[in-house]
Order: C-alpha cells, then sequence, then structure tokens
C-alpha cells in the first residue's frame, strides 16, 4: 500500500507527511467555519476573498514584498491577508441590510481588486515574482514549516469562535431573536468575515482556490443535511472534513491523482450520498 509506505518510509515520510498535517489543520478550521458559511449562505464569499488576493500581491510587489525569503513571504502574506479582510470586509458593509444585493457586491469587489492587482503587477512585477504560487497553490508542495503555520491559524480560528460561540449560534440561527437578546449583529458579522478571510487565506496559499473554497462549504452543507442541531452538526461537519481530506490524500497516493481534486472529489461524493440519503 503506497500510502502506508510514503509515511513511514525515512526517505519519503519527511516530504509526505507535511502535507498530511497541513491538511488535517485546514480541514479542522474550515469545516466548523463552512457551518456558518452555508447558514448564512456566504459560500460565494469564499470565492469572492479569494480571487480578490490577486489584489493584495499587487500591492505587496509594489511595496516591494516580491522576493524570496522567509521575510519577504510573511510580508507577502500579511498585506494579502489585510487586503481580503478589507474585501471581506467591503463586501459585508455593502451587503448590509440589503443596500446592496450579496453578489452584485462579492461581483464588483472581485473585478475591482483583480484589477488593481493585475495592474500593480504589470506595473511592479519582476521576472522573480511568482505571484501565481500564492494563489494556487500545492498542498503537495508545503514544509513543515506551512504545516506549522496551518496549525497556528486553524488554532486561533478555533479559539475565536469557541469564544464567541454564543453570539454566534443565536445569530446564525434566528438574528432578530438574537438582536432581541442584546447580540450585536454588526459586530458578529465583522468577526465572521475576519475569521472567514483568515481561513479562505491560509488554506488557499498552502492547498489552492478550489481546495479552499470546497472546505469552506461542502463540509457544512453536508452536515447540515444529516442534523440542525448545533453540537451534532459542528461534530459531522468536522468528520466530513477530515475523511474528506484523508480519503482524497489515499486517492492520491494510490493512484498518482492531484490531491486537491481527489479531496474535492470525495467530499462532492459525501454531499450527495448525505442528499441520497435524506431522499431515500
Amino acid at each position: 500500500m503506497k500510502t502506508f509506505h510514503y509515511l513511514t518510509d525515512p526517505d519519503l515520510a519527511p516530504i509526505f507527511r507535511p502535507p498530511v498535517v497541513t491538511a488535517l489543520a485546514v480541514a479542522a478550521m474550515c469545516s466548523f467555519v463552512s457551518v456558518l458559511v452555508v447558514l448564512k449562505r456566504l459560500a460565494f464569499i469564499g470565492q469572492g476573498i479569494s480571487h480578490a488576493a490577486l489584489g493584495g500581491v499587487g500591492v505587496a510587489v509594489a511595496l516591494g514584498l516580491g522576493g524570496a525569503g522567509l521575510a519577504q513571504a510573511t510580508g507577502q502574506f500579511a498585506v494579502v491577508l489585510a487586503f481580503c479582510l478589507g474585501a471581506a470586509l467591503v463586501i459585508g458593509a455593502m451587503s448590509e441590510k440589503g443596500k446592496t444585493e450579496g453578489d452584485t457586491a462579492i461581483g464588483v469587489v472581485l473585478v475591482a481588486s483583480m484589477s488593481v492587482g493585475a495592474l500593480l503587477l504589470h506595473k511592479f512585477s519582476t521576472s522573480t515574482v511568482s505571484w501565481e504560487s500564492f494563489l494556487f497553490g500545492s498542498i503537495n508542495d508545503v514544509t513543515w514549516r506551512d504545516a506549522w503555520v496551518a496549525t497556528g491559524a486553524a488554532a486561533c480560528t478555533l479559539a475565536a469562535l469557541w469564544l464567541a460561540r454564543r453570539p454566534l449560534v443565536f445569530w446564525a440561527f434566528d438574528p432578530h431573536v438574537a438582536q432581541a437578546v442584546g447580540v450585536r449583529g454588526g459586530a458578529i458579522k465583522f468577526f465572521l468575515m475576519t475569521v472567514l478571510a483568515l481561513a479562505t487565506v491560509v488554506t488557499m496559499k498552502l492547498a489552492g482556490v478550489v481546495l479552499a473554497t470546497a472546505l469552506l462549504v461542502l463540509p457544512g452543507a453536508a452536515a447540515l443535511r444529516i442534523s440542525t442541531r448545533w453540537s451534532p452538526v459542528l461534530i459531522l461537519a468536522l468528520v466530513f472534513g477530515v475523511l474528506g481530506i484523508l480519503g482524497g490524500l489515499v486517492l492520491s497516493f494510490e493512484f498518482d491523482w492531484l490531491p486537491g481534486a481527489s479531496i474535492v472529489l470525495v467530499l462532492t461524493l459525501a454531499y450527495g450520498a448525505t442528499r441520497a440519503a435524506r431522499a431515500a
């Protein structure tokens, strides 16, 4: 069995273990967020944030953060994260209280951000800048440093969600009741947009845009097909996310398939299975 060999062989394990640890950390971070994303119908916002990252990359390059090295990479990541957070908050502000339709707000911010990024990259980019690797990262290329970054981001995200769990539950299921008991909907939405931006950028950087979108939608969507109770839904979302990651990586190792596409395939099949079971 190739998977066992890859993960236990002394020569291969340093190559294949970091992607597994990274993928599991990303799954833990995104699975819980995905429940809120699905409940509040924010699925397309993840796409908008991830593509808005091109604007952040352009700003980073314009600031001279387009080179290689840990300091440059850290600076670029910070700029892109800040830019994507700003994009998420603008989308939230534009769509607040029906001022602008959600899909319209996402489309406006997405195309504006990508245009700014394209112009800045055209003006400031050099042959040494590899912005494609930031936007379309591959889980196979991660190192132990990336794995620790993913683990740290997951820990911070999960801790924040735990601390804000009570107002989040109220706001997610019944915003009117939440407002009546004193929950500030605007502050909670700001918090969720911040968490969503962090999860999107980290996952996109390490695993690619498609996998980031899938992990921020499918685990929560599958879990909510089975239960509407808060605790079971969170546990089920985590189970679906982890099983999707592990199943996809096994398929990738055994059949030499693309890891990201394999994970998305498993997650999609799991969601399809929950729909079929619910319809039966």
